[in-house]
C-alpha cells in the first residue's frame, strides 16, 4: 500500500508544548513517587481492581515498577507516532492544501490521548501506593465511569470537530 500523502513537519504550538510538558511532568512525578515510597510499602500490594474499584488481585511490590515503565514506553511510542502524521488514519483525503490542518489535529489528538493515558497510570499508581500504606486500597466506584466517560467525550469532540471542518 503506497502512501502519497504530503510529508510535512507539523510545528508545535503553545498548546502542544503545554500538553507535552504536562505529560513529561506526570511521568517524572510518578517515577519519583514510587522511588520515594517504595521502601515504605508492604511486600504485597493491590495489582488488579474490579469494576467497583476494589482490589481483587495482589502482587509483590515489585509490580509497582510496571506501571511507570508501561506509561513511559507508551508515552515514547505515541510521541514517536506523532512525528509521522502522514501515516495516521483520516476521514478525508489528504491534499497539499489541507495537510497541515489535518496533521495538526491528528497529532494534537494523539498528544491528548497520550496525556490522558499518562494521567490514568499515574492516578492508579498513586492510589495503589497510598492504599497499600493505609491498608485500604480502592480506586473508587466512579473510576470506571470517569474513564469510559472521558473516552466517549473525546470521541464526540473529535467527531464534532471533523464535521465542523468538512
Amino acid at each position: 500500500m503506497k502512501n502519497d500523502r504530503p510529508k510535512i513537519k507539523v510545528p508545535f504550538e503553545t498548546l502542544d508544548i503545554v500538553i507535552e510538558l504536562a505529560s513529561i511532568a506526570i511521568i517524572i512525578l510518578m517515577w519519583s513517587h514510587i522511588i520515594i515510597e517504595y521502601g515504605n510499602l508492604p511486600d504485597s500490594i493491590p495489582s488488579h481492581f474490579n469494576a467497583s474499584g476494589e482490589p481483587d488481585g495482589y502482587s509483590k511490590k515489585l509490580f509497582l515498577w510496571f506501571l511507570p515503565s508501561l506509561a513511559t514506553v507508551m508515552y515514547l511510542g505515541m510521541l514517536a507516532l506523532s512525528k509521522f502524521p502522514h501515516l495516521h488514519n483520516y476521514t478525508v483525503n489528504i491534499t497539499e492544501e489541507n495537510a497541515l490542518k489535518q496533521y495538526r489535529f491528528s497529532t494534537r489528538v494523539l498528544r491528548i490521548v497520550n496525556f490522558l493515558c499518562t494521567l490514568l497510570f499515574a492516578y492508579i499508581s498513586y492510589k495503589i501506593i497510598v492504599g497499600a500504606q493505609q491498608s485500604s486500597s480502592s480506586l473508587g466506584i466512579g473510576f470506571p465511569f470517569i474513564v469510559v466517560g472521558a473516552c466517549l467525550l473525546l470521541v464526540v469532540v473529535i467527531i464534532i470537530y471533523q464535521k465542523k471542518n468538512k
